[in-house]
């Protein structure tokens, strides 16, 4: 998808960089020879870049089974659509402090509901909301792992970041949340799809510290 005139993951990258990430491997399937050919080795941006091909759709996370004999330390997951300020180090940090597995960094979202809201208990109604306005920590695409969570992703089967939610909380996994409070966009929505075509973002991202990442 075009920002501006650069592919976003173009942008995805450099913002990578200027966090101090160096070595990024990308998970390809459908078109995957038009990502190689725009990012090629990743040198032009000081990166490291190797893939991973998807004969098949393997869903959200899937794919990391792909990565097995390369994930041998903590990594970070990043959604390919994902324009945000982040701080990569300091995700970094947090996640090694709670001693998790995987640890989800969160936005804030506001939903503007369009019906009215009822709480019934005994087909009594004991709460009426008229179109409220509700809050939400959402997931941003972004996830700090650890090696041993593959355990829980099966080989050669679809299998989607909910997927992995529901398994890690039925074997009361702990997962962590770090709250970012700075900008987030998902450019997958149109709202912020059309918002970050205003933005000048390449002047957005602050320089942070280096770690390892697939995206």
């Amino acid at each position: 998808m075009p920002v501006g005139s650069k592919p976003v993951l173009e942008l995805l990258l450099k913002w990578l960089r200027r966090n101090g990430v160096q070595e990024v491997f990308i998970t390809t399937g459908y078109l995957g020879h038009l990502i190689r050919t725009v990012c090629g080795d990743g040198r032009q941006w000081g990166l490291r870049i190797r893939y991973t091909e998807e004969l098949e759709p393997l869903g959200t996370v899937g794919a990391l089974r792909l990565l097995r004999e390369e994930l041998d330390e903590t990594f970070l997951v990043i959604n390919g659509d994902v324009l945000t300020d982040l701080n990569i180090a300091a995700l970094a940090d947090f996640h090694r402090r709670q001693e998790t597995m995987l640890t989800i960094a969160t936005a804030s979202r506001t939903i503007q509901t369009d019906f009215g809201i009822i709480e019934e208990k005994g087909n009594r109604v004991v709460r009426f909301q008229e179109k409220p306005t509700l809050t939400h920590l959402v997931s941003m695409g972004v996830y700090c792992m650890e090696p041993d969570i593959l355990s829980y992703i099966p080989d050669g089967v679809a299998f989607g970041f909910d997927n992995l939610m529901h398994a890690m909380l039925a074997a009361q996994e702990s997962v962590s949340t770090f709250q970012h409070g700075g900008l987030w966009l998902d450019i997958g929505r149109v709202e912020d799809f059309q918002k970050v075509q205003e933005m000048a973002w390449d002047e957005q991202w602050p320089a942070a510290y280096e770690t390892r990442v697939v995206a």
